[in-house]
């Protein structure tokens, strides 16, 4: 029994009396150290998990104020002067992550640098008690039936990346994003973002069902968005994760025009004031693309940049619990303004011009949110005349969205060649790894402040390595390469639902980040057997002939990529054999009880999808048009059929999108993402 009372000079006096039942041969006691609501979250995790484990274990928390002398062992959860020396040092504690965990004869602690790194230590702890979570949601546990014993653990460990985080993207329901927030600490990660103003475009493409006709629609509102946005952050915010917000939006919303899709508009609807704003090109001042989202504004023009500028310092000032707010300018490329003044600099000039007046407002009404900035397509071009007065308000975000996915950051640090000239609007955006990082430290010449990258491998690239292994394994050796980069992490912009058929891209992007160093071999085998179970390795070596027959991982894949041609897959034949010789496998675990026969049903459906998509690629590959339309139409209507039992690990929607455009983007029906 745990008994609390106040001493005459104020002090808590804890003491753990011995209980008569038999039950309390096995017990442990959870000291919750302040009243933070992470720290007081990760106790309860701690408790529930340790129950589930071993179900005869008495688990009894209780709060105090600090470490003091208990009766029996306690492990205290939390910080505290006591043993913050065993928790290694880092550069920026509210950050950095670091957890120190030291537990002999069932007494000791579980500490971090900061709330959220108390709570990633204890998903550690667990972790090393046997504990896995192979992919978001209930179905992804791995919880072990066992005695519990804490006879010895010490662990201390040290993020090697600062940002470790996840941005919203794809077709998505709450739960989806729900679950994926719950996922991040679990496996070490420490972010979120939340794109937009709203994050309308993502919610309605999964609940307006419009890509699928065997679905209902359920419309949402923007009230209805909002409140799963407020809701999403209250999640967020019990688990201390770093909350990133907006980006696109800002040349949109404070001009009367909408921020939170890429959806084309009437040019007629954009408010008469707000045309003289609008980025004059080819002699017209009007919507690029008629997309409000496409269109950049003529910065040269100061009530321009005020108006943005004012946004967001209100914004910041309403929402203080945002870490890092992201000021993005237009999307698209080649549509950045052509008069005579905005002429006279580059685009990044501008660009720096504004994030210096931010600064200066932002510092005037005393508020300290981290502003993040965008290198990004034509922004690549570094600025020739301004740099940031101040970094330490800033991150740099670098997006080398036109990349090739089939190289590797670390294997192309160098450039031999000529940086491209800028010119305004006609520009190409290379493939070539290379390039993009020389680009990248002609901006770091000029700013050695905080920065990540901001990536794309779990949005369209993934698709293209049926097995994922490919993909794996180059997610693994890129994360790897950050620090070579001067990069202090990694924002994954990607789906929600990326686990088709497994979820080990992910997991192997969150070790990387962790562990800089960790073994890429034992970490893949360690997952194939907490997802599948026994013969795990069997899964792998199949996963592993999948990702080897196909043909078309390497190249850029982003959104409206080319056609693909050439050689798609090694040999048909060998891959339709492969598939059949591993279907009694398959079939042998998907009724089996245990934790991980759903998985195995994954890989069942999988195996259909396989060779759907094997037949419109053979076809294409041929020159049968007709025959290649078919196949595609009929694979599109299989991810159509199949969407709500595959909804957690695949999202069809940016799928049948994907497919549709790189396989025949002028015949393949047509994909309504909105």
């Amino acid at each position: 029994m745990i008994h609390q009372k106040t001493t005459k000079d104020g002090n808590r006096e804890i003491r753990i009396c011995e209980r008569k039942s038999i039950m309390d041969s096995r017990r442990i006691c959870l000291g919750r150290i302040g009243k933070h609501p992470t720290v007081a979250y990760a106790a309860e995790e701690l408790g529930r998990y340790l129950k589930r484990m071993d179900p005869a274990l008495s688990v009894e928390i209780f709060p105090t104020d600090a470490v003091t002398d208990t009766a029996v062992p306690v492990i205290w959860v939390g910080k505290d002067p006591s043993f913050c020396t065993e928790v290694p040092a880092v550069e920026n504690p509210s950050l950095d992550d670091v957890i120190a965990i030291k537990i002999e004869n069932g007494g000791g602690y579980i500490s971090g640098s900061n709330e959220r790194s108390v709570l990633i230590a204890v998903y550690r702890l667990l972790k090393e008690l046997g504990c896995d979570w192979v992919r978001p949601g209930v179905e992804g546990e791995r919880i072990p039936q066992k005695e519990i014993s804490c006879d010895h653990i010490q662990i201390q460990e040290k993020a090697s990346y600062r940002h470790r985080g996840v941005c919203m993207e794809g077709a998505v329901s709450y739960e989806n994003a729900a679950e994926m927030i719950d996922f991040l600490p679990k496996i070490g990660m420490n972010a979120y973002f939340i794109e937009h103003f709203e994050p309308v475009v993502f919610f309605r493409r999964w609940y307006n069902h419009k890509s699928n006709p065997y679905l209902q629609p359920t419309p949402i509102s923007r009230d209805d968005v909002i409140a799963m946005r407020r809701a999403l952050e209250k999640e967020i915010a019990k688990r201390g994760i770093l909350y990133h917000k907006t980006g696109h939006g800002w040349t949109n919303e404070p001009f009367g025009m909408d921020g939170t899709s890429w959806s084309a508009v009437d040019p007629e609807t954009v408010p008469e004031e707000t045309r003289k704003f609008l980025a004059q090109i080819d002699g017209k001042r009007t919507l690029w693309k008629n997309i409000p989202m496409f269109t950049n504004l003529c910065y040269s023009q100061s009530e321009v940049r005020k108006r943005m500028i004012d946004a967001i310092v209100d914004h910041c000032e309403e929402n203080p619990h945002i870490d890092l707010l992201h000021f993005w300018l237009a999307d698209g490329t080649n549509n950045h303004c052509e008069c005579e003044a905005c002429a006279q600099m580059l685009p990044a000039d501008w660009y720096v011009l504004m994030l210096n007046e931010l600064d200066e407002a932002l510092t005037a009404r005393k508020i300290n949110t981290k502003i993040v900035f965008l290198i990004y397509v034509d922004l690549l071009w570094a600025p020739q005349k301004y740099k940031l007065n101040n970094p330490d308000r800033f991150v740099l975000m670098f997006a080398p969205i036109t990349r090739n996915y089939g190289q590797n950051y670390g294997e192309h640090l160098h450039f031999d060649g000529e940086l491209p000239e800028y010119r305004r609007n006609k520009l190409d955006f290379a493939a070539s790894l290379a390039l993009n990082l020389a680009q990248l430290r002609q901006w770091q010449k000029g700013f050695a402040g905080d920065s990540f990258i901001y990536d794309y491998h779990l949005m369209y690239a993934h698709f293209n390595d049926p097995g994922y292994e490919a993909c794996a394994k180059n997610v693994f050796e890129d994360m790897k390469g950050l620090s070579d980069m001067g990069l202090n992490g990694m924002v994954s912009c990607q789906l929600q639902r990326c686990f088709f058929p497994t979820a080990l891209p992910m997991k192997t992007m969150a070790a990387a980040l962790w562990d800089k160093n960790c073994d890429y071999e034992q970490m893949a085998n360690a997952y194939y057997l907490s997802a599948f179970g026994p013969d795990g390795m069997l899964v792998r070596r199949y996963m592993q002939t999948i990702s080897c027959q196909f043909a078309i991982y390497e190249g850029p894949s982003h959104g409206r990529g080319a056609k693909i041609d050439g050689q798609l897959c090694q040999n048909y034949r060998d891959l339709e054999q492969c598939v059949a010789e591993f279907a009694p496998i398959i079939d042998k675990y998907c009724g089996a009880d245990a934790p991980w026969s759903a998985d195995w049903q994954i890989l069942k459906m999988h195996s259909q999808y396989v060779l759907t998509l094997a037949k419109a690629l053979e076809l294409t590959q041929s020159g049968d048009d007709a025959g290649a339309q078919d196949a595609i139409r009929e694979m599109l209507d299989d991810i159509n059929q199949n969407e709500l039992a595959l909804q957690k690990v695949v999202d069809g929607n940016k799928m049948k999108m994907h497919w549709s455009r790189r396989l025949d983007r002028s015949k393949c029906c047509t994909v309504d993402v909105l």
